[in-house]
């Protein structure tokens, strides 16, 4: 059993300020992993779909997301389906299987009605300048409020997932001279070049 408490001194390391949704994205992790009776990814193992959207409060969750699960940018193990929410549906690519979690509503409105939002957040206040003595009992209630009360788990479903494809074909651009992956190469006159020299 995976334990969010243990994460979050580099959850908030890897993140960069204290806020409450990063720590909501560790718990939501930890619940998924769990439930689905999965580790951590230290390959592809496990694929999250994450609801955030852009330019949206508390996205700052996917980066907890990332730090419990091991569903990271670089491995490619993590999507952003845009619908401007915070669920996250974690897949076992070994079984098949998913299941889906969320915050509850109500504990992502509590949040939201705090001085953290309130008084700073929604008034252009960076995160990283939010005393402490605002937003640490916020983490707090994240971190120790009971599962049941902070979270939705859904029951295991089947989820068909494609194979991942790892490409390792490449070129040096003709024109700018920079590594490019082959699929992401086009034709300019007589030349292989990258996206941006086929723009110009």
């Amino acid at each position: 059993m995976i334990n969010p408490q243990e994460w979050l001194e580099l959850g908030q390391k890897f993140h960069g300020h204290k806020c409450p949704a990063m720590p909501m994205g560790l718990r939501v992790g930890a619940a998924a992993m769990n439930a689905l009776g999965v580790e951590r990814a230290k390959d592809g193992q496990i694929v999250a779909f994450v609801d955030l959207g852009e330019d949206h409060c508390a996205t700052c969750y996917g980066d907890g997301l990332q730090v419990i699960m091991g569903t990271t940018f670089g491995k490619g193990n993590i999507k952003k389906t845009h619908k401007g929410k915070w669920a996250v549906t974690l897949v076992d690519r070994a079984t098949g299987k998913a299941l889906r979690v969320t915050p509850k509503a109500s504990a992502m409105l509590a949040n939201k009605q705090s001085d953290f939002f309130k008084e700073y957040r929604e008034k252009g206040i960076p995160a990283s300048q939010v005393p402490a003595h605002v937003v640490d009992p916020l983490i707090d209630n994240v971190m120790n409020t009971p599962a049941e009360m902070l979270l939705d788990i859904s029951s295991v479903f089947d989820y068909n997932l494609e194979p991942k494809k790892d490409s390792f074909a490449g070129f040096v651009c003709e024109e700018c001279g920079e590594m490019t992956v082959e699929e992401y190469g086009r034709i300019k006159g007589d030349k292989k070049v990258c996206i941006d020299c086929a723009s110009k």
